[in-house]
């Protein structure tokens, strides 16, 4: 099973950001966030989130680029969890029980999307606001012959 993970090519993330994701956290397109959202909402660092931004399950805070990684089930579980909670917290939702099945959905499209390339494929989204909602549109980048490690950073930069 497949899943994507946030890496970062340069540093770019951490300043057209509110909060960058962290290289190694797993992510999901986290369109929900923006589901009410207007054009007047669209400004500075939350232009670049909504247009470009995958939503770290770790920090909450987003990234440009992911990784196809393999994952774990025990990984997916946790991810389950965490984004419930999230939706707890951060959205308002009543509770877990609530929460868990919208955050297992959202789980589980992305890793059938992931599963549906090699590891180490990399993916871009892009939205934007269209009369009907939001739109996304994801870029798919096929892996090169270069291990992706040898240029970016998937995890932890400590020993």
């Amino acid at each position: 099973m497949n899943f994507a993970r946030v890496i970062h090519l340069d540093d770019s993330d951490l300043n057209v950001f509110r909060t960058a994701a962290s290289p190694g956290e797993w992510a999901v397109p986290g369109t929900f966030a923006y589901s009410n959202w207007t054009e007047a909402e669209l400004t500075g660092k939350a232009r670049q989130e909504f247009a470009h931004g995958w939503l770290g399950l770790d920090s909450f805070g987003r990234a440009s680029v992911v990784a196809v990684s393999p994952i774990t089930t025990e990984e997916r579980a946790v991810l389950i969890n965490a984004l419930a909670a999230h939706f707890v917290a951060a959205w308002g939702a009543p509770h877990l029980e609530a929460a868990r099945p919208v955050a297992e959905e959202e789980i589980t499209h992305m890793a059938a999307m992931c599963d549906e390339h090699p590891q180490n494929t990399l993916m871009v989204i892009e939205r934007e606001l269209t009369e009907s909602g939001v739109r996304d549109r994801f870029r798919i980048i096929p892996p090169q012959n270069a291990a992706l490690e040898t240029f970016a950073v998937h995890g932890d930069l400590e020993p």
